[in-house]
């Protein structure tokens, strides 16, 4: 595994670079969110909502994965597992350093997707969700980026919270 505050994001240029750096960054304030716990704190609940530290990288993981497969196929079915609530938690076997090793190579499959595309203008239909609108929704390779760079970096602000009332830390004070 590579060093778990690193992520592999390759650089790139232009319109593909930006949103893959925005996302690299975000990447990076959860990895230091995460650096020096353990497993069990990894699966600790630690504030009134059931999110954990290794949920979060779970999810997040699974969120590109899926997101990659969406944009990458373009069919509009509904990836396996996309609705999966299991995703939003540690299962017994986790382990942290498990985890993020599944993230670092859904960041690369990411990065890999977004660079063999022609420009981030292809159009995809989205699967139908239960919150779906009747008629079917296309998004571009950019706005899926762009998705993704708004969850991450939302989930990192929870993990953070996550971190801090866990034992008082906070990234200013990982970096």
């Amino acid at each position: 595994m590579t060093d778990a505050t690193q992520d592999p994001t390759p650089v790139l240029q232009g319109e593909r670079g930006e949103p893959l750096h925005a996302l690299s960054e975000q990447r990076e304030l959860l990895l230091i969110t995460v650096r020096g716990i353990t497993d069990a704190q990894a699966a600790q609940r630690a504030t009134a909502s059931d999110l954990t530290l290794g949920g979060i990288v779970k999810h997040l993981t699974r969120g590109e994965q899926v997101w990659m497969q969406i944009m990458t196929t373009g069919n509009g079915k509904l990836p396996e597992g996309m609705l999966d609530m299991g995703q939003y938690r540690m299962a017994d076997g986790d382990t942290l350093a498990g985890l993020l090793e599944q993230y670092v190579a859904a960041a690369r499959t990411t990065a890999q997707a977004v660079s063999d595309l022609r420009d981030l203008d292809r159009s995809v239909p989205l699967p139908s969700t239960p919150w779906s609108p009747p008629e079917t929704v296309h998004w571009s390779a950019r706005r899926i980026l762009l998705h993704l760079i708004r969850e991450t970096a939302q989930h990192a602000g929870h993990a953070d919270i996550i971190r801090e009332s866990l034992d008082g830390s906070s990234t200013t004070d990982r970096r």
